[in-house]
């Protein structure tokens, strides 16, 4: 499965660095907030949370978590005791700066004797990417299943964005170590609960994740099934709606839909945020291949884009190859960067742009010669099959068919005829292109006026007749004095 790359907000922390404070102290700070949008019902003080923990992750350590974790829960309480057995054991020398506890800031705090079921969840979301970021996968899988056991039984809408939250990571844990079949059940019943819970959030989150599941053992039926039978709303989270219009890119890819596909991927990789990088790359290249099978050459500048030039490369070279037409060509690039398309999973795509390849070489064929013998085609072509001959008659042939040329084939001879290049202007297509770019210049400027505002009930307010008198004399008055500046003026 291409690498789904976690899309991060990058927002600065409102703390204060004038005394430097300790991890331990911005993570207390973080549960104040939760604590505060959990009793006041907010949801946005739970996702700036987040979005603080997300700066402070390369910051996390056992001895730090700890800390946090007596802070947070009760001692002897079952969360506790379970997320203390994932962590690593730490000495006592270890990280002592850290595990100082804020003797100018928190005295005044205590530990938390019933800790809210935000706060709760909110620990073992910290233990649970502490876990991942160690690479500590098996243990990151039980805490994950642990946490998710929990969420089944909490039913609170401020406990939804750090939910969302738990069921990536819950999916990722298990992708890591190869057991995604595993959790499909699972994670199909926990989209029914969020449907039930009107949890929108949980759902798209989920709804992608199950996507992603399918496809990453090339389930496509089965994904396009429960994408399409789905509830559909606003999006709520602009990373989710991009991973949902790749997947459906990917979908829409392998059921020969390429013009929707096109449309989804390059409206995911404008939406993706620009820390997005490797998610950026995976959809241009999969933008790219749709865009081949399209009959359409990419810009150049595609492959320009910053941080993308190396990774984008073979896609650069076979972009060459299909625009050349040659057939040699092509095969060299597919064998030389074999291992980077199989990694992407795009070489069943490749394959059937062997059929462009071949159609772009006898384009230019077409237009090169008014005659030449299916021989000559067969080895310009480089077709390397028993019999060339009898097989670009068929390929030209079924090209003439579909008008990828304007030719005429002579089987009794063994020719194909070019026809004669007209004048495109005598035609009717340079009136159908400027017509398609009139209507939508006008559809633009309709929309346009349709989302004008306009004052309420100006329409009926009408003028008195006062205001007509005083209106009226003053336009008499107007017109008589510049009548008499034209007289002082001749």
């Amino acid at each position: 499965m291409t690498q789904d790359v976690e899309m991060k907000e990058q927002h600065q922390p409102s703390i204060s660095t004038t005394s430097s404070p300790s991890t331990l102290h911005h993570l207390k700070e973080i549960a104040s907030l939760i604590e505060t949008g959990a009793y006041a019902k907010e949801t946005r003080r739970i996702q700036r949370a987040v979005r603080l923990t997300n700066t402070l992750r390369r910051k996390l350590k056992a001895s730090v978590l700890y800390a946090f974790l007596n802070f947070a829960l009760s001692a002897g309480s079952e969360s506790f005791n379970r997320l203390i057995c994932y962590l690593p054991k730490v000495d006592g020398n270890e990280d002592e700066h850290e595990m100082e506890v804020d003797t100018a800031t928190s005295v005044t705090q205590a530990p938390a004797k019933h800790p809210l079921p935000e706060l709760e969840i909110y620990c073992y979301l910290l233990v649970l990417i502490f876990l991942i970021d160690q690479k500590k996968h098996n243990e990151a899988k039980a805490c994950s299943s642990a946490s998710i056991a929990r969420l089944k039984n909490l039913n609170r809408r401020t406990v939804d964005v750090l939910a969302s939250r738990l069921y990536s990571y819950y999916s990722l844990s298990y992708e890591l170590t190869g057991d995604l079949a595993e959790i499909r059940g699972s994670l199909l019943a926990l989209h029914r609960i969020a449907t039930l819970r009107h949890d929108e959030l949980g759902q798209e989150t989920l709804l992608n994740l199950l996507l992603r599941n399918y496809l990453h053992y090339n389930l496509y039926d089965q994904a396009e099934k429960l994408r399409s039978k789905a509830p559909r709303f606003e999006a709520h989270s602009n990373q989710q709606f991009c991973r949902y219009l790749f997947y459906l890119g990917k979908i829409r890819t392998i059921q020969l839909e390429y013009t929707d596909a096109k449309e989804s991927l390059l409206q995911a990789a404008r939406k993706a945020p620009a820390a997005a990088l490797a998610f950026r790359v995976q959809c241009n290249k999969w933008a790219v291949i749709v865009r081949l099978l399209l009959g359409e050459i990419p810009e150049r500048t595609v492959f320009m884009q910053k941080g993308m030039e190396s990774a984008l490369r073979p896609y650069f070279e076979l972009t060459n190859a299909v625009r050349i037409g040659d057939l040699e060509l092509f095969k060299s690039v597919a064998d030389k960067f074999s291992s980077t398309f199989s990694t992407d999973r795009t070489h069943n795509l490749i394959v059937r742009l062997r059929h462009n390849v071949i159609r772009t070489g006898l384009r230019n064929i077409s237009i090169s010669y008014s005659r030449i013998s299916l021989a000559d085609v067969a080895k310009k072509l480089r077709l390397d099959s028993a019999n060339p001959v009898a097989d670009a008659e068929s390929i030209v042939a079924k090209a003439i068919r579909d008008g990828a040329i304007d030719a005429t084939l002579d089987r009794a001879n063994g020719w194909m005829v070019s026809k004669e290049t007209g004048d495109i202007y005598s035609t009717n297509e340079p009136q159908l292109a400027f017509n398609s770019r009139i209507a939508f210049c006008l559809n633009m400027h309709n929309e346009a006026v349709r989302a004008l505002r306009f004052p309420p009930n100006s329409h009926k307010e009408k003028e008195s007749a006062e205001k007509r008198r005083e209106r009226q004399q003053q336009e008499q008055e107007l017109a008589k004095h510049i009548a008499e500046e034209d007289d002082d003026e001749f």
